[in-house]
């Protein structure tokens, strides 16, 4: 744990309050100080920079879209939509640039995203979902096919059959590009009150135990954690994600798995796992574990349980068979925001003074980018092209209340992990299950 900032030290008064010092509120304090320096901004935090997903994430710096496409296509038209995925593209090279021209080091290398079919239903899934990435604006360069010949040049993972790949994606080490970016704004004249928790947020303030900040602007920037805040139980459910990580890995086990480069992997699971080859040389695993607990309660302090920790292990044993036997370093968990449609939202409301951004269903990385360009431009009343896109000022009715939240989320992934368990056991085509699931999740 870093050495934390000064909490607040009692009643203040900003031009701008935001509340969450993760990436959505980082790059909004960056870029409202980059367009007018003399605004006076601050961040409060509960923790410290970084604490949530933002520094606990799998490290995919992705233009994987933050939502359902065909979602926002439906309230928009395609075009929108098409034009929200190029903004995505484009992001994930404005985060490369911002932290080459700041100096912020996350271990960046931009290498590709490999998506890898690992069984005959998840091949079948991958190909027939191919024609609706071709509407939504992935073209013949933003996404290739590759065969098992392909694939297995750029990485041998077990039972791997044929996989897509993006060239639009970066792998980062998410705490160095949190605490980095936090230090940028403290440069630029941001004020980060660590150990600060807001327990309310109202028209123009912004309330803790130590003191209320009065603003003309209130920015909500607390995906995961949003539901902690009074009033916002169900607006986002706390999703859980685990993450493990091995010791080093020798040259000669390396030369077995043929991960030769830094592209991010994910399967093609319904449970879905992700992983990266970290700048030291070592494996990060990650996948759902425990996805939610009752209550909207988050994770305990970013603690993996132990059963976690053995699925993930097993993962690792059945996708890297060469690194069976390699010890677990450390393992962790982050609480990612979910809307009830799956689609994140940005939104200023000029009357009130509030706005919010989040709910990227684990597509933060690089849509917290985006958003924080966006806020800016709402916040500054600008009339831009990012200030219509089609997340801005979505609506989405709440989630379920207890105990309905929690049995159907629970049950749900309980459905996934037994399609998946149909999948790898040879069925031919996506499981029945799933596609019940789907429906029922409204993924």
């Amino acid at each position: 744990m870093p050495t934390p900032r000064p909490s607040l030290p009692g009643d203040r008064r900003y031009d701008v309050v935001i509340v969450g010092a993760g990436y959505t509120g980082l790059w909004t304090a960056y870029y409202l100080k980059k367009a007018q320096p003399d605004l006076q901004v601050a961040i409060l935090e509960s923790e410290f920079a970084g604490f949530g997903a933002s520094g606990r994430n799998g490290g995919w710096l992705s233009a994987e879209p933050p939502g359902q496409l065909r979602r926002y296509a439906a309230q928009h038209g395609w075009a929108a939509a098409v034009d929200f995925q190029q903004r995505m593209f484009t992001a994930v090279d404005e985060v490369i640039d911002v932290c080459a021209a700041e100096g912020i080091d996350a271990d960046i290398q931009k290498d590709g995203l490999l998506h890898v079919a690992t069984n005959r239903a998840q091949e079948k899934r991958l190909r027939e979902h191919l024609p609706a990435l071709r509407k939504a604006g992935w073209g013949p360069d933003d996404l290739i096919e590759l065969t098992a010949t392909e694939t297995a040049q750029r990485i041998r993972l077990g039972g791997g059959l044929s996989s897509q790949f993006s060239p639009h994606c970066a792998r980062i080490q998410p705490a160095k590009l949190a605490s980095g970016l936090a230090d940028v704004v403290e440069r630029l004249g941001v004020d980060i009150f660590e150990q600060t928790r807001v327990t309310e947020i109202r028209p123009r303030e912004a309330v803790t135990a130590q003191g209320t900040v009065t603003a003309d602007y209130v920015i909500r920037a607390t995906e995961g954690f949003t539901a902690q805040l009074k009033g916002a139980k169900r607006v986002w459910l706390p999703m859980n994600s685990s993450m493990v990580v091995t010791e080093p890995l020798p040259a000669d086990v390396w030369g077995q798995i043929g991960w030769d480069s830094a592209e991010l992997v994910g399967d093609g699971a319904h449970s879905f796992c992700y992983m990266q080859r970290t700048a030291d040389g070592r494996i990060v695993l990650g996948g759902r574990g425990i996805p939610y607990r009752f209550g909207s309660r988050t994770d305990d302090g970013g603690n993996t349980h132990r059963v976690t920790q053995e699925q993930l292990r097993a993962v690792l044993r059945q996708y890297f068979p060469a690194a069976a036997d390699a010890a677990l370093d450390h393992a962790w968990s982050g609480v990612l925001g979910v809307p009830r449609d799956w689609c994140a939202s940005v939104s200023v409301d000029h009357t009130t003074g509030l706005g919010w951004a989040g709910g990227y269903v684990g597509h933060g990385v690089t849509g917290t980018n985006l958003a924080g360009r966006t806020l800016r431009d709402l916040v500054l009343r600008r009339d831009t092209d990012l200030a219509q896109l089609p997340w801005v000022d979505r609506r989405v009715r709440g989630w379920e209340p207890e105990p309905a939240r929690w049995i159907g989320v629970r049950s749900l992934y309980v459905a996934y992990r037994a399609a998946d368990r149909q999948e790898f056991g040879g069925a031919p085509r996506t499981s029945p299950i799933a596609r019940v699931a789907d429906k029922i999740s409204g993924r």
